[in-house]
């Protein structure tokens, strides 16, 4: 089970679970990708190992184009062209490591006009730690092997490299359902649906095939009411009294089947008893990794004995053993609301940073994201950050309806831009802490912005997330209907992002023209659309003369780098965007 049952910032008041009754999770339709855009373009995997070659499949010839060109660039760079003779076909990537890449479909007329038709992203990196893009299962039912190819075909479409398994496991205290000579073949989870060990399996085998790493989810902590009678000790418990009376605990009613009481995670003899939980999960099924959970601040408590325990001190340890019992295994912790986060889990062996963020108003707004990354930057010495945010959160609380699309693109756009990641995409697109709720949908623009957004951050992965030196840009225009403003956001106006590295300065323009607010969140999924600005000229300082200067937009022609001309006088570049809606990003080469 997801975070129903995490607390939140301070977290002495646990989350209410009483809205998980609402949802339907037994009868949670899988809204996988469908034919939602004209031209499809796929490849095989969501990433490649230097060598591998790309397998690239288009849904169906171009209707009315002729002389179709297959054009492969790295950021600005035309790397290879050739003519699209077939709608499979295969290409051999640079054998350079850690690259992203996009390659589109285009052609052009008699007057030399281009029309771009399609693109996608490909990511060339030895293993995905490096660009971390999170998604996550959530149900496990008695699904057919084209459902599991669906839902895992949707995810690779937008290059998910990491998968959380969410709410798969038996029991907290003992994830494995049976022992590992005779696993269950079928059980149930937290709130009693049916689990089937062929689905995950099924879910397993998918994610490797596409290079995928596969994350089993469970608390560090996490015991049920039956825990004794698996083996788990009286004495390894916390408490919230000096005299172990009162376990922590926090309560669940029907339909789950338990409550969750709280083991001390820094406890040597849980440790052990989990590293053999987690062993006998490894022998049964092939994953990659655990995903470590918690539940924030718990508040004082004490262990058996009656010594203060706090549980944020424990984790790095904690880490060091999982880590230490099965090296080869990847680990992920989440800090719920940076809860641990600076001293522990950033110190520790894991794949990326992970944050859950609570913390959401209009005053910080988007800043709250930029804040969390450059922080977990800092902290980490560069492990990359994924953000677990629920947006349109109480909107989808109210039931079935739509996601506001602004506000899902305003978010991503801002996470992305700072060199973060989101967590929003499985069987469908996240709103709340119980991943299983479903409640909300994607109209198609929304569905399409997505393929846009991802393949943005995967094609550009090496300007968007690599280290480099953020810095205070300012932006002027002689539009006099639009205003710039440094990070971070105004209402009303184009918020910007610097960020510069040996060769090149990378300009972000964010725009929040027409914003109703700067929460994160869009809470209520009221945000506003900004309008789209064409032909919009603009001028910026540049720390010598330019070589070349380039701007890319998932929202503009499929994200392809469209070269500018400029004029460079007095230190100053002016040159002319074609369109700016949600997110550009001006690339200036030395």
């Amino acid at each position: 089970m997801k975070k129903i049952f995490l607390a939140y910032l301070s977290l002495s008041v646990l989350l209410s679970i009483s809205a998980c009754n609402r949802f339907d999770v037994e009868n949670d339709p899988i809204t996988y990708g469908d034919g939602y855009m004209e031209v499809q373009l796929n490849t095989d995997k969501a990433r490649y190992t230097p060598g591998e070659a790309v397998n690239f499949t288009l849904n169906k010839p171009i209707a009315g184009a002729s002389n179709v060109m297959v054009r492969y660039r790295h950021l600005g760079t035309t790397i290879e062209e050739a003519p699209l003779t077939s709608c499979n076909w295969t290409w051999q990537p640079p054998a350079t490591d850690y690259q992203g890449y996009l390659v589109d479909l285009y052609s052009k007329d008699a007057n030399g006009v281009e029309t771009v038709y399609g693109s996608i992203a490909v990511d060339v990196s030895t293993l995905p730690d490096r660009f971390p893009r999170n998604g996550f299962l959530s149900a496990y039912g008695n699904m057919t092997s084209q459902d599991i190819a669906d839902v895992m075909s949707n995810l690779n479409r937008h290059h998910i490299n990491y998968v959380q398994f969410q709410d798969w496991h038996y029991k907290h205290h003992k994830p494995l359902a049976g022992t590992p000579s005779a696993p269950m073949e079928v059980w149930t989870d937290i709130i009693n649906r049916d689990c089937y060990k062929k689905t995950v399996e099924g879910y397993i085998e998918k994610s490797h095939q596409y290079g995928m790493k596969s994350l089993f989810y469970n608390l560090a902590y996490g015991a049920l009411a039956d825990a004794a009678d698996d083996g788990v000790q009286e004495e390894w418990y916390l408490f919230k009294d000096t005299k172990h009376v009162l376990k922590d605990c926090h309560e669940l009613g029907s339909p789950f089947k338990s409550s969750i009481y709280i083991v001390n995670a820094g406890n040597e003899a849980w440790i052990d008893y989990l590293v053999q939980q987690n062993s006998d999960v490894y022998a049964v099924f092939d994953f990659d990794g655990y995903q470590i959970d918690q539940l924030g601040d718990r508040g004082e408590t004490y262990d058996y004995y009656g010594n203060r325990v706090y549980l944020d001190q424990t984790f790095k340890h904690f880490i060091e053993r999982m880590k230490e019992a099965n090296p080869d295994k990847s680990l992920v912790m989440n800090a719920v609301g940076q809860y641990g986060q600076e001293y522990q889990i950033s110190k520790a062996p894991v794949d990326f940073l992970y944050t859950e963020v609570w913390d959401h108003n209009d005053d910080r707004g988007y800043t709250i994201f930029s804040d969390i990354i450059t922080n977990n930057d800092k902290w980490s010495g560069g492990k990359k950050t994924v953000l677990a945010a629920y947006m349109n959160y109480e909107h989808g609380r109210k039931g079935r309806s739509y996601f506001n699309t602004p506000g899902i693109l305003m978010g991503t756009a801002a996470a992305f831009a700072w060199g973060g990641s989101i967590l929003q995409l499985g069987e469908h697109l996240l709103c709340n802490e119980y991943f299983p709720n479903n409640n909300l949908s994607m109209r198609g623009e929304l569905k399409i912005a997505l393929v846009h957004y991802y393949d943005f951050l995967t094609a550009y992965q090496n300007l968007l997330r690599e280290e480099g030196e953020w810095y205070g840009v300012d932006v002027t225009t002689p539009a006099g209907n639009v205003t710039f403003n440094q990070w971070g956001p105004v209402r009303g106006q184009v918020a910007t992002v610097g960020k510069r590295f040996a060769s090149c300065d990378v300009i972000q323009l964010l725009s929040y023209r027409n914003a109703t607010h700067l929460d994160w969140c869009d809470t209520n999924a009221d945000q506003g659309e900004p309008d789209l600005l064409e032909n919009l000229t603009v001028s910026f300082a540049v720390k010598q003369t330019p070589k070349s200067v380039w701007v890319a937009s998932p929202d503009v022609k499929d994200g392809i780098a469209i070269p500018l001309e400029y004029e460079y006088a007095g230190g100053k570049i002016t040159t002319t965007l074609p369109a700016l809606k949600y997110w550009d990003m001006i690339v200036v080469e030395y």
